[in-house]
C-alpha cells in the first residue's frame, strides 16, 4: 500500500497539453507528484496523511511570476496617474529609504498576496536588503529566484541602491553563500543587471563571470523603453541585446524582463538555438506595466522564434500580483495590436497564455524540467481552482474560460514543494492580519523618510 503525504481526490487536472482530465485523484509524496489516476484505484491501494476534497476543483500548475519587485509592495497606488519620470520621482527615493525590516514586511506581504492569487514561485529582480526578502520567502513556503539589484551608474541612483562594481558582486556572493538552496531547496540566489543604463561594462562583465562561477542565473531588465535603446546606440553602437551578446551575457541562464523594444534581429539573436550556438534566453512580459508605460510587445514573434516566454506583474506598485489578470491583458492587447490588422483571431490563444503563466515562468526560473505542469515526476507546486461557480461553469471550453473569466480569488488551495500553504483560502504559513497591520505602519514610516 502506497503512503502519500497528500491525496487530492475527485478533482480534475489541467494536462500539459492544455486539455482537462475527467475526474481523478493526485497523490503527492516527498514533495513530488507520484501518481495521477482514477480515484477508486488510488483510494483502494493507498493512504494519506492529508486528504483534500477536489470535487468541483481543477488542479493546475502554480502560476509563476517571472518578474517582480517584492520591495515595492508598499508603493501600491502611488505611481498611477503620474507624469514621468516615475522611476526618479518615486521608486528611487522609496527604495533608497528602505530599512531591513521594511524589506522583510514588504516581502511577507508580497508572498501573502501571491499565495492568495495562485502564484507558487517568482523571480525577484532585486531591491535592497534582499536577505530579509529571502527570510520572508522561507517563512511563507514559496519558491523564488532572488537577485540583489546591482547598479553602479546613474546620477539619480543614491544610497544603498548604488554600489561600486566590486561591492555589488561581493554582496550578491554573500547572499548566495547564505541562502542558496535554503527552505528545502526553494530559494535560489541569482546575479542581476538592473539595466544597461545603470550598470557599467565592468559590472556587467563581472556579473557574467560570477554567474558562471556559481552556476546560477542572471536577472535583467531589457529593452523596457526607447531611452535604453538610445543609450546603447549612442554609447556602444549596438542595441541592448547586441551589447549583452558582446559582453557574453546572452545565454540560457539569462532572464530578461519586459522585452518591449526588441527588433526582429534582437528576437532571433536571443532565441537562437542552433547547433553551433545556443542562447535560449528566457523572456518575460509584464503586460500591464508595459502597456501603461512602454507599448505593445512582440509576443507572437517571440513565440514564433521558438523562445521561452513567461509573464510577470512587475511588482504591486501600479496594480496587484495576479497573473490571471496579466493573461487577460496580454490576450486582448495582442488581439488588438497584432491580430486585428491582419485579421488573425488566434494570434494569442488561451492555451498559449496559460502555458506562459506556468511553464514559461518555470523555464525562466531555470526549473522547467521539474515545474510548470501537472505530471507524475514533477514537483508538487500546485493550485486548486474552484470551477464550480457561475462565472466558470458550465463551459464549452474550460481552458478558454479560465483565461478569460477566472481570477486569483478563485484559487482555494495552494501546495508548494509538497506542502499545503493555503487551504480553503486560509494561508497556513503566514499571519495575514498581523502582516497587513505591520505593513501599514512601515509604509507610513517610509513615506515620512522618502518624500
Amino acid at each position: 500500500m502506497e503512503k502519500y503525504d497528500i491525496l487530492i481526490k475527485n478533482c480534475q487536472v489541467l494536462n500539459p497539453d492544455m486539455t482537462v482530465s475527467s475526474t481523478c485523484s493526485v497523490g503527492i509524496k516527498d514533495s513530488w507528484i507520484k501518481k495521477i489516476g482514477p480515484t477508486d484505484e488510488l483510494m483502494a491501494d493507498s493512504s494519506a496523511s492529508e486528504i483534500i476534497d477536489g470535487k468541483g476543483k481543477l488542479v493546475m500548475p502554480g502560476m509563476v511570476d517571472g518578474h517582480t519587485h517584492t520591495c515595492q509592495q508598499l508603493l501600491r497606488g502611488r505611481v498611477a496617474d503620474e507624469y514621468p519620470m516615475v522611476w526618479t520621482r518615486f521608486l528611487v527615493p522609496f527604495e533608497s529609504n528602505l530599512q531591513p525590516e521594511d524589506s522583510y514586511i514588504s516581502g511577507l506581504l508580497a508572498c501573502l498576496e501571491m499565495i492568495k492569487s495562485g502564484t507558487t514561485a517568482f523571480a525577484d529582480s532585486g531591491g535592497v536588503h534582499m536577505d530579509r526578502v529571502a527570510d520572508a520567502v522561507i517563512e511563507s513556503g514559496m519558491r523564488a529566484a532572488i537577485a540583489k539589484s546591482t547598479m553602479d551608474m546613474g546620477n539619480a541612483i543614491t544610497g544603498a541602491m548604488k554600489e561600486t562594481a566590486n561591492e555589488a558582486i561581493e554582496n550578491t556572493k554573500k547572499l548566495y553563500q547564505k541562502y542558496q538552496g535554503a527552505g528545502d531547496g526553494r530559494v535560489d540566489i541569482w546575479f542581476a543587471i538592473r539595466q544597461v543604463m545603470t550598470c557599467s561594462r565592468e559590472l556587467i562583465a563581472m556579473v557574467g563571470e560570477s554567474a558562471k562561477e556559481f552556476h546560477t542565473g542572471i536577472h535583467a531588465h531589457l529593452c523596457e523603453h526607447k531611452d535604453e535603446v538610445s543609450f546603447c546606440l549612442q554609447n556602444y553602437k549596438k542595441r541592448p541585446a547586441e551589447f549583452l551578446e558582446e559582453m557574453g551575457i546572452l545565454g540560457p541562464n539569462l532572464l530578461t524582463a519586459h522585452n518591449v523594444m526588441l527588433s526582429d534581429h534582437d528576437i532571433a539573436l536571443m532565441a537562437e538555438m542552433g547547433f553551433k550556438c545556443f542562447r535560449g534566453v528566457k523572456m518575460i512580459h509584464c503586460p500591464r506595466a508595459n502597456l501603461s508605460n512602454h507599448g505593445f510587445p512582440k509576443a507572437p514573434q517571440i513565440l514564433e522564434a521558438g523562445a521561452s516566454l513567461g509573464l510577470g506583474c512587475d511588482g504591486a506598485a501600479p496594480s496587484n500580483l495576479d497573473i490571471f489578470d496579466e493573461m487577460k491583458v496580454l490576450r486582448y492587447a495582442m488581439m488588438a495590436y497584432w491580430g486585428l490588422p491582419s485579421f488573425n483571431p488566434v494570434v494569442m490563444t488561451c492555451p498559449t497564455l496559460l502555458k506562459m503563466a506556468s511553464q514559461g515562468g518555470a523555464n525562466a526560473l531555470g526549473h522547467g524540467d521539474i515545474l510548470g505542469s501537472v505530471e507524475e515526476g514533477k514537483k508538487a507546486d500546485l493550485i486548486l481552482l474552484n470551477i464550480d461557480q457561475p462565472h466558470i461553469t458550465p463551459s464549452q471550453n474550460l481552458v478558454n474560460t479560465i483565461v478569460d473569466a477566472a481570477n486569483g480569488h478563485d484559487v482555494t488551495d495552494s501546495i508548494i514543494n509538497g506542502k499545503i500553504v493555503m487551504k480553503n483560502r486560509e494561508v497556513l504559513t503566514l499571519d495575514e492580519e498581523r502582516i497587513r497591520f505591520e505593513a501599514e505602519k512601515h509604509m507610513n514610516d517610509i513615506i515620512k523618510r522618502a518624500y
